[in-house]
């Protein structure tokens, strides 16, 4: 019987904490957003809309990295405080590679590390 391979994905617009369901303890991978404070205030300066196109292209550039990390996955549960989460959702849901894996996502507020393995565990332990 061939294991379903689960990812759990803590995320806000900032970063992402990766785990993966089956390690035991859960081995974390982190993807940070390069679009930083300082971007914002420089990009600023020169303009409001320059700053708007950086800032998407940063965010896009991170959600395809985290896309990137969970291609190989049959069930992930997108989680966390923002809805960096519903963004990643809407661009998967448009990437015919992502046809096959079950997404969820659920609404919960900044978690500690320990908080995140405890909830992605607890998830699909139920599942």
């Amino acid at each position: 019987m061939k294991t379903e391979k689960k990812l759990g994905v803590w995320m806000d617009y900032s970063m992402a904490h990766l785990m993966e369901f089956s390690t035991e303890p859960f081995e974390v991978k982190t993807i940070e957003s390069k679009f930083q404070h300082h971007d914002k205030e420089e990009s600023l300066a020169k303009g409001e809309s320059l700053m708007h196109k950086k800032e998407q292209l940063s965010q896009l550039k991170y959600y395809k990295k985290i896309s990137n990390a969970i291609q190989n996955f049959y069930h992930v549960v997108l989680f966390g405080p923002t809805n960096a989460k519903q963004e990643l959702f809407n661009m998967l849901r448009e990437d015919h590679n992502f046809l096959k894996v079950k997404i969820e996502i659920k609404e919960t507020d900044k978690m500690t590390s320990r908080q995140q393995q405890a909830f992605v565990r607890k998830h699909f332990s139920m599942a």
